[in-house]
């Protein structure tokens, strides 16, 4: 389950450390657990609620739980979790299957997105090479309140051991969903009735300036490119719309993480805003 071929035959992968454990058993995506002996006795409340949910759970030696970890320090727990199987046309669009369980927020629509029963706020990384930054970009979706994130073209796979853990268990709480075909990720956003938002530091406008105009209150798919090349021209020429996000100083760009972050709290916090009628009153602008 190392490689991202044997995930996909399997249907399953590996969810190794405390955070991404608790949150698989408590989605109900957990299947078993392997846990080391100083693992057991550091976590025992973790494996025995593993224990009362009618889980297997491996007592193994810290050698081999350390054999089945990818990190240098590992926790010396590792559970195997089940990819949830939910495609993007099972989201939001009208004769969806809606979701399984264990990937929608608590409050979330069955169906699998914000208020209206659709996506509302969705981050799209285009071809993200660094599983760090992707797992970070999960674990940031999570925390503004995004609904779903796509890994579109060719890149990194969110189910692989780094993403996994940089994520801390935000894989679990909402749909992380691998689409080969960004064209069809695109479609998907129209259908259900996102407008598509490129990002590019040579982008002509200012993210807090569309925001502040109220171009963020609608539903909304955020475009990332990779760490090292961006967003294509084409992949630009196909959004509604390019920001930049501002860079006062002289860094010569943002990490893909810090800029999805900035970018889905400017969407989130622009819905909040119109939704209480304060737009406006101070959404972020120049210096």
């Amino acid at each position: 389950m190392r490689r991202p071929s044997a995930r996909r035959a399997e249907g399953r992968f590996l969810a190794e450390g405390f955070q991404a454990v608790e949150a698989a058993l408590a989605t109900g995506r957990l299947t078993e657990l392997f846990v080391g002996e100083s693992a057991a006795a550091r976590h025992g409340g973790l494996v025995a609620e593993v224990t009362a949910a009618g889980l297997p759970v491996r007592r193994v030696t810290d050698q081999a739980a350390a054999a089945l970890s990818e990190t240098v320090t590992p926790q010396g727990l590792v559970g195997v979790a089940t990819l949830s199987g939910v495609r993007l046309t099972d989201l939001g669009v009208p004769g969806g299957q809606g979701v399984a369980r264990g990937v929608v927020r608590a409050g979330a629509a069955a169906d699998g997105a914000g208020r209206h029963g659709r996506p509302t706020l969705v981050a799209v990384c285009v071809a993200a090479n660094d599983p760090g930054n992707a797992g970070t970009v999960i674990r940031t979706a999570d925390a503004a309140g995004a609904d779903v994130v796509v890994f579109a073209g060719e890149g990194v796979d969110p189910f692989g051991g780094k993403c996994v853990r940089a994520s801390a268990g935000s894989l679990f709480h909402l749909p992380v969903i691998v689409e080969p075909d960004l064209g069809a990720a695109l479609d998907w956003l129209r259908a259900v009735g996102c407008q598509v938002v490129a990002t590019s530091g040579h982008g002509a406008r200012d993210l807090y300036d569309a925001a502040d105009s109220g171009e963020l209150d609608g539903p909304t798919g955020w475009l990332f490119g990779n760490e090292a090349h961006g967003l294509s021209t084409d992949v630009l020429a196909a959004a509604d719309a390019v920001l930049r996000v501002p860079v006062y100083g002289q860094a010569e760009s943002l990490n893909l993480a810090v800029a999805t972050a900035l970018c889905l709290y400017a969407s989130a916090r622009a819905r909040r805003m119109a939704r209480s009628g304060t737009h406006g009153t101070g959404g972020g602008g120049r210096r």
